[in-house]
């Protein structure tokens, strides 16, 4: 298994693609003619030459039981065992080190292998194997933030959403159950241990029923604690108030040390949520493939269809389209982006002394507003307290004064909490190396932060006996909700669909953590990442299902994107694109006083590609009248710039009885001779009663406009022999590699084009290269830049890679 790169001049660190969407044949006939032998479908970057041992996912002809029961028919896990056997043991039979990890029945069908690369054909055409899938590696997503340990107090994201509001209306999770899929959760920890039962999920890494987090010892990587600070979003009830307080927790371990984890423990994960009874999962993990995520897909699917709230982070690849990765590529999961909650800006201006001056100086963080602004009050003493550690205000009267502190050795955080015990009001944090250090919402003190350089002059102004300060801080502008930057974007490519579906607060969000300290285990951080919106939406769905019991995934899903804040982006002063924030923030109060649902929440209406003329397609949603009372509802459908050659029709407005559902169908007309190429964002508004749902849509008009690239490789396959290739996800119909120097860093001169083809398939390519250029010369081994041109649909792009020739 091997990662992707999707950015050039990163080491491509692991495995190469290998190509399998090939023709095979058998040999040829006594008259000349080549038979086509019946094989699975082969799907991902599986290396089909290599001798390696490899991991993939295998699904059988024979249906899941969910899905069987989907479709009208009977399934048995013993006629499923029996299949299954039958598969496995004709497998052994053909492969002489075969390895058997997870078997699967409820919701995929089929098993988990581990066999060499080269013999994954023999697998591919036994009778029984319907596909072949990749066991991708997910890792969390979230990003480390610049502090370990913060206040309970900070936790301002669940009140933001109204959480508040719905516990208020006696709504708090209470009897819903939320699987966190994850690497595992500390539920010893004082604001999760009521949420936990006698029963506490499973550990698919160490494989038993503990599924405690990564400890500090572990001699295979690093600790974790990404599952608790997950898990404390959702339920916690202590320090902290999680989103539905009073859900029941079930944790699954499928990601160990380091975070990290793959594809056949995640599938496992879903199967066993769904069978212990969960009515929602979260995954805030991924990868960055731009993919329908195959086998997990298929598992989350079907999860959705069984009646289980399935919630997935789209990734933290932001902030261009195109960067969604799998799972938030899912079609059925709700894909959560991340958001900032709202900030005031100031500017911060400090005085010592005539002659001396501090550019640098800004606002770092503080506790409010108003504690920041009290330091304009007049003039303070300011005590160099070094580091900021407890010890290093010992003997020092900060009573009333600011606290002087140098970045370094430990938190942000802890080093304003300390200045604020010792009784400082207010902290200068000056850096330790060159360059600004990050803001920091929540400090314990109003905290100003500058460069070395200005913290060196404020140091020297101490030796000359200048021991005061005065602060000039004004209100800038405010800034609302916004959009990460990291947050990724879609459309998803091959099914172009928007997403995420919705947004939530994932910047700076502050949760519970094992500290992994025996003297002090229990503690706070603030996460940031798609990670941490990702079970703000999972808690919103505990607290719909809290308060309607009857409704299914759909109706929680299209609650929570009929009823979203649409977001504006400050730096244009209009809304986010769809496949920025998808249909907005969720907003509780609103999905749960909501009279009218309309499924789905988002549409997107495909490629139009004729050359000339009019392409129709047709479409449909349902509308659900959630009121007491019949509704009349009117439909209006515009698309960005109102381009003319995309018109819609459907009827003027429909009457939906008190309590039922209706569909409405429309059709969809593109001339695409009067488009330009690309993608248009539309809303569909529909209002009736005292409402109005836009509903977010899109189209695409020729190819979209997806990376034509999106990684490279090479690989010494043998003897004189390398596998080169790239990821391509919509193929090319013309692909070519070009060797050049790598030299000090950067792009030396060219070397050599080293292979040219036509019509690559999709989604990668691959051919075997004998090491030469320039008509044989042995290029020696070491770093080379690998150029790949792809064009496909009058598209062209060119990237280039660091390799290494062994």
């Amino acid at each position: 298994m091997h990662k992707l790169i999707t950015k050039p001049f990163i080491w491509f660190l692991a495995l190469a693609l290998v190509l399998s969407t090939f023709s095979m044949g058998a040999f040829a006939n006594s008259g000349g003619k080549a038979e086509e032998l019946p094989i699975a479908e082969l799907f991902g970057d599986i290396e089909l030459s290599s001798s390696k041992p490899t991991t993939v996912i295998v699904e059988l002809t024979e249906e899941s039981i969910v899905e069987a029961k989907h479709k009208g028919k009977n399934q048995t896990k013993t006629n499923l065992q029996s299949k299954r056997g039958q598969v496995i043991s004709q497998l052994e039979a053909v492969v002489n080190d075969v390895e058997i990890n997870q078997e699967y029945d409820y919701l995929f069908s089929g098993f988990s292998a581990e066999l060499a690369g080269n013999e994954i054909l023999k697998l591919l055409s036994i009778p029984g194997v319907k596909a072949v899938y990749p066991n991708v590696e997910y890792t969390v997503d979230a990003i480390s933030v610049d502090w370990d340990a913060v206040n309970p107090e900070m936790m301002e994201s669940a009140p933001f959403i109204g959480a508040d509001d719905a516990w208020d209306a006696g709504f708090t999770g209470e009897g819903v159950t939320v699987a966190i899929i994850d690497t595992g959760v500390d539920y010893t920890h004082p604001d999760l241990e009521h949420a936990f039962g006698e029963y506490k999920g499973w550990d698919f890494v160490d494989k038993d029923n503990d599924p405690q987090e990564t400890p500090a010892d572990d001699p295979r990587g690093d600790s974790t604690n990404h599952g608790t600070h997950v898990a404390g979003t959702v339920a916690a009830n202590g320090g902290i108030k999680g989103v539905a307080p009073d859900a029941t927790l079930l944790a699954y371990r499928v990601l160990g040390p380091g975070g990290s984890g793959s594809t056949e423990n995640v599938v496992a994960g879903i199967e066993r949520a769904v069978q212990d009874g969960a009515d929602i999962m979260n995954l805030s993990l991924g990868n960055t493939l731009n993919n329908p995520d195959w086998a997990t897909s298929i598992a989350l699917d079907w999860a959705m269809a069984e009646g289980v709230v399935a919630v997935t982070s789209n990734g933290n690849s932001g902030p261009d389209n195109w960067t969604v990765g799998s799972p938030g590529t899912s079609r059925d999961a709700i894909s959560v982006g991340a958001t900032r909650l709202p900030y005031n800006v100031y500017t911060s201006d400090i005085f010592t002394s005539e002659g001396m001056d501090y550019p640098s100086a800004k606002v770092m963080g503080h506790p409010g507003d108003d504690e920041l602004l009290a330091l304009n009050a007049g003039e303070y003493e300011f005590v160099d307290v070094g580091l900021g550690f407890p010890a290093d205000f010992e003997g020092k009267d900060l009573e009333g004064k600011i606290a002087l502190i140098s970045r370094g050795e430990f938190a942000f955080v802890d080093k304003a909490e300390n200045a604020k015990n010792a009784g400082a009001v207010g902290a200068i944090i000056y850096n330790n190396v060159a360059g600004e250090h990050p803001d920091v919402p929540g400090m314990a003190v109003p905290t100003i932060k500058t460069t070395l350089a200005d913290g060196e002059k404020l140091l020297s102004e101490l030796e000359n006996g200048n021991n005061t300060i005065s602060f000039n801080i004004e209100f800038a502008y405010p800034v609302g909700e916004t959009i990460a930057d990291f947050s990724s974007r879609g459309p998803v490519a091959l099914t172009w669909m928007i997403k995420p579906d919705v947004s939530a607060p994932g910047v700076n969000i502050v949760s519970t953590i094992p500290t992994h300290d025996p003297e002090d285990p229990y503690g706070y951080s603030a996460f940031q990442g798609t990670s941490m919106s990702a079970p703000h939406v999972a808690g919103a769905a505990a607290l719909l299902l809290d308060a309607h019991p009857d409704w299914g995934v759909d109706d929680v899903k299209s609650a929570l994107m009929n009823t979203a804040e649409d977001l504006i982006d400050p730096v244009t002063g209009n809304s986010y694109p769809h496949n920025t924030q998808g249909a907005g923030s969720i907003r509780i109060p609103n999905a749960l006083e909501t009279d009218t649902l309309v499924t789905p929440g988002s549409h997107s209406f495909g490629k139009f590609v004729k050359e000339s003329g009019r392409q129709v397609e047709r479409q449909s949603f349902t509308i659900k009248n959630l009121s007491n009372k019949r509704v009349r509802y009117s439909f209006d459908v515009e698309f960005e710039g109102n381009p003319d050659g995309i018109k819609v029709m459907t009827s003027n407005n429909l009457n939906v009885p008190a309590g039922k559902s209706q569909n409405v169908n429309f059709n969809v007309q593109v001339d695409t001779s009067k488009l330009d190429p690309g993608f248009y964002e539309g809303s569909i508004t529909i209002t009736g009663g005292n409402q109005v749902i836009e509903v977010p849509t899109i189209l695409f008009v020729g190819e979209p406009d997806y990376p034509r690239i999106t990684g490279a490789f090479m690989e010494k396959e043998g003897d004189g022999e390398y596998a080169v290739g790239a990821y391509l996800p919509g193929g090319a119909e013309v692909i070519e590699y070009d060797i050049y120097f790598f030299d000090n860093g950067s792009i030396g001169g060219f070397v050599d084009t080293i292979g040219a083809f036509e019509d690559a398939p999709s989604p990668y390519h691959e051919f075997l290269w004998d090491g030469t250029v320039q008509g044989g010369i042995d290029l020696p081994s070491g770093d080379w830049v690998l150029a790949v041109y792809a064009e496909k649909a009058g598209v062209q792009e060119y990237k280039a890679y660091l390799v290494t020739k062994e």
